[in-house]
C-alpha cells in the first residue's frame, strides 16, 4: 500500500485498540487515543525505510536517506543469510526485515526502553520522530515537497512539546498500562508495534504479499509472501486501494473513535 493508506490503518488500528479497552471497562485516558493514534499513524510508514523512494526515507532529509541505505543493505544481508532454496535471488532488501513480526518487535521494544530510560528527551524525540511521519502521512497533500519539510518539522515539535506536556498531567496517561514510578511512557512502544505490523498487513493484501511470518519457514521458503488469494490481492495505489479501503478505514477509525470515547 501507499502511504497514506498505511498512516490512515495505522491510526484506525490504535483507535480499534481504545474501543476494545473501553468495552473491557478501561478506558485510555483521552491524550493517550490522541498520541497513540498519532504515533500508530507514523509508525504504520516506517517499515518502508527500507526504500528509498518512500515517505519516511524522505521525512528527514540527508539523515533518514542515509539511514534508508543503512537498513536496505542490513536488510539485504539478512535475506541472503536466511533465505531457503524456494526463496528468490533479489538485489535489495525491500520488503524483507523491516516487514516482518521480529522488526516490529524490536523496534517497539526498543523505544519503550528507550523511553523510560533516557528521560523527557527521548521521549520528546519519539514523539516528534512520529509525529513528522503521521503529518507527512495522513496530510500527504498539504506536505509535498521539499518546501515543505520546515514547516512539517515545526508543526511537528511544537505538537511533540505541548502533547508530552498534557501526557505529564496528573491521570493524562503517562503512566497508562504501566502505573510503576519508574515506567512512565514504558507503553510508547505499542503503537509503534501495532503500526509496523499493520503496514505488514496493508502490504500483505497487495500482489507482492508479505513476509511477516521469518523466521518461520513455510515449505521451502522462510520469506513467505503471506497474502489472501490471488485474485483478492491489489496493486499499490489502485482503485481499490484509493476509493475502498481509505474510505474504510476513516470510517472504522471514526467509529473506533467514538466508542473508545464512550459516544457510541
Amino acid at each position: 500500500m501507499m502511504g497514506p493508506a498505511h498512516s490512515l490503518s495505522g491510526a484506525a488500528a490504535w483507535l480499534g485498540v481504545g474501543a476494545a479497552t473501553a468495552a473491557a471497562g478501561h478506558p485510555m485516558p483521552w491524550p493517550v487515543l490522541l498520541v497513540g493514534a498519532l504515533i500508530c499513524a507514523g509508525a504504520a510508514l516506517a517499515p518502508d525505510l527500507d526504500h528509498k523512494a518512500a515517505t519516511i526515507s524522505r521525512a528527514f532529509g540527508p539523515i533518514s536517506r542515509g539511514l534508508c541505505e543503512i537498513v536496505d543493505k542490513l536488510s539485504y544481508a539478512v535475506y541472503k543469510g536466511t533465505r531457503m532454496k524456494g526463496d528468490p535471488r533479489r538485489s535489495g532488501g525491500h520488503r524483507t526485515l523491516t516487514h516482518t513480526w521480529v522488526w516490529a518487535v524490536l523496534i517497539g521494544g526498543g523505544t519503550s526502553v528507550a523511553a523510560i530510560t533516557g528521560g523527557r528527551w527521548t521521549v520528546l524525540a519519539i514523539l516528534f520522530i512520529h509525529m513528522v511521519l503521521a503529518i507527512e502521512g495522513l496530510l500527504w497533500r498539504a506536505a509535498r515537497g521539499s518546501s515543505s519539510d520546515v514547516l512539517v518539522w515545526l508543526l511537528a515539535g511544537t505538537s511533540a512539546w505541548i502533547l508530552a506536556g498534557i501526557l505529564d498531567q496528573p491521570g493524562n496517561g503517562s503512566d497508562w498500562l504501566f502505573t510503576d514510578p519508574s515506567q512512565e511512557y514504558l507503553w510508547l512502544g505499542l503503537p509503534i508495534v501495532l503500526g509496523a505490523l499493520t503496514h505488514c498487513i496493508g502490504d500483505a493484501l497487495t500482489v507482492s504479499g508479505c513476509p511477516v511470518l521469518w523466521p518461520i519457514p513455510i515449505g521451502r521458503k522462510r520469506w513467505y509472501p503471506i497474502g489472501p488469494p490471488k485474485a483478492m490481492r491489489f496493486r499499490a495505489g489502485s482503485w481499490v486501494e484509493l476509493k475502498v479501503l481509505m474510505p474504510a478505514f476513516m470510517l472504522l477509525g471514526g467509529v473506533g473513535c467514538a466508542a473508545a470515547l464512550n459516544v457510541i
